[in-house]
């Protein structure tokens, strides 16, 4: 669960790097970009063979990471049936460090909505807005006006951060304990994870759930 889980928070990096150039749309950036930076970014993710040989280790990290997450609960709640009879609430832990397997499977399903949005698009059915061309550049996918389209719809857009708040609460707790589960417990450098944690769970999700937010109010896309 650690080194999958770590794995995937490299891939949140990436990703969030990525989907933020669409902010390149952005008057004080450059007002005549309209999401080309964003396209040429997602061709060389989806052209490259290297970046193609990862997205399948990184379909099986998610699926390992999916499957250890549910054996872990399974076994925990199989390992003691009976509750204690004095409750601790969150003086023990956190509640969020007890609902990894719900604040999980709201991410499954997030996922599930986000791969038939983009993914499946994209690379299997390939029905996405027509192809652009850029001049110096090849023919891409217009993802952007693909973002565009599906950040429209105000109920998909409150999906979207109800996914992102999930993700930032389950991050929350697995960014430290991945490295408490590795073998860190020296005082000094898990308070520096912690604080690492704190941000990174903060940042990413929010960065996330701003982008669906600035295409809907029209702060990012073809009708800002």
């Amino acid at each position: 669960m650690a080194l999958t889980g770590l794995f995937l928070i490299s891939f949140l990096v990436v990703h969030v790097g990525i989907n933020s150039c669409i902010y390149n749309d952005l008057v004080i950036f450059d007002p005549s970009d309209d999401g080309k930076m964003f396209n040429m970014a997602a061709h060389f993710m989806g052209s490259s063979y290297v970046i193609r040989i990862i997205e399948v280790g990184l379909f099986i990290g998610f699926i390992i990471h999916i499957v250890q997450g549910y054996v872990l609960e399974v076994q925990n709640r199989r390992k003691r049936g009976i509750g204690y009879k004095i409750k601790m609430g969150t003086k023990g832990s956190t509640w969020y460090s007890k609902s990894m397997g719900l604040l999980g499977t709201l991410l499954l399903l997030f996922l599930v909505m986000h791969i038939s949005h983009f993914w499946v698009p994209s690379r299997i059915t390939n029905k996405l807005p027509e192809r652009i061309y850029i001049p110096g550049g090849p023919e891409i996918h217009d993802l952007f006006s693909r973002m565009v389209e599906v950040f429209q719809n105000k109920w998909i857009v409150i999906l979207y951060v109800i996914g992102c708040i999930s993700l930032a609460w389950h991050l929350l707790h697995g960014f430290q304990a991945s490295f408490r589960t590795l073998g860190l417990h020296n005082q000094k450098y898990i308070g520096i994870v912690k604080t690492a944690g704190i941000v990174f769970s903060i940042l990413v999700p929010l960065l996330f759930a701003l982008m669906p937010i600035s295409m809907y109010m029209g702060w990012v896309g073809y009708y800002n």
